[in-house]
């Protein structure tokens, strides 16, 4: 993982599951990662129909792509089909049958064939004792084009791709989580969508 973002959101999920294969989606608590909501998100997935839906989604999420994700299919974000290995339901499927975390280098595009490399985490979690209804995410811009707002992404191409080992933390390490939690990833200024000024908002049920 290169970007601050995986890293953190990652380590938190990986503080929450302790022995287990994922955490609760219940035990998610917004607040302890307020930092990386903007860049965060959490899709629900239901196997049997192939589908994968965006619940939540943060504020720089919604302004790459020009528009609320929420209610939108994770699939439709990526535009053209994809090869195989990043064909994205196939994403979806390796998370939520083998329970384990991946990692993804992307590069979006614009109308203007304007480019973002990005780097797309995703963490199975479990949901009424189910780990085939809930995953966590991030998709972090390595960088925030001046265009971000005014003129969105509308298609995804993935160029790297790893299966994350799932290790389970030490208890020593679980309890100085909070003390060595890195400095945020992202910061708290508003994000330019237009002419408006977008800022973050609360804490949602999904």
């Amino acid at each position: 993982m290169k970007h601050p973002t995986s890293r953190q959101l990652h380590l938190y999920w990986d503080r929450l599951r302790g022995e287990r294969s994922a955490p609760e989606r219940g035990e998610i608590e917004p607040g302890e990662i307020r930092n990386l909501l903007a860049d965060s998100f959490i899709l629900e997935t239901d196997p049997a129909r192939r589908s994968s839906a965006v619940r939540l989604a943060g504020t720089r999420l919604c302004a790459l792509f020009g528009r609320e994700l929420r209610g939108s299919s994770f699939v439709d974000l990526w535009g053209e089909r994809q090869p195989a290995f990043s064909d994205p339901w196939h994403l979806v499927e390796t998370v939520t049958g083998d329970t384990v975390g991946v990692v993804a280098g992307l590069t979006g595009f614009t109308a203007r064939d304007e480019t973002l490399d990005l780097e797309l985490l995703l963490l199975p979690l479990r949901h009424r004792g189910k780990t085939q209804a809930r995953i966590l995410g991030s998709l972090s811009p390595h960088c925030i084009p001046t265009w971000l707002g005014s003129r969105p992404i509308l298609r995804l191409e993935a160029v790297s791709l790893r299966v994350l080992e799932t290790v389970a933390p030490e208890p020593a390490a679980m309890r100085t989580f909070v003390d060595a939690l890195p400095e945020p990833a992202n910061d708290a200024r508003p994000v330019r969508f237009g002419h408006l000024l977008v800022h973050e908002g609360g804490r949602g049920n999904a």
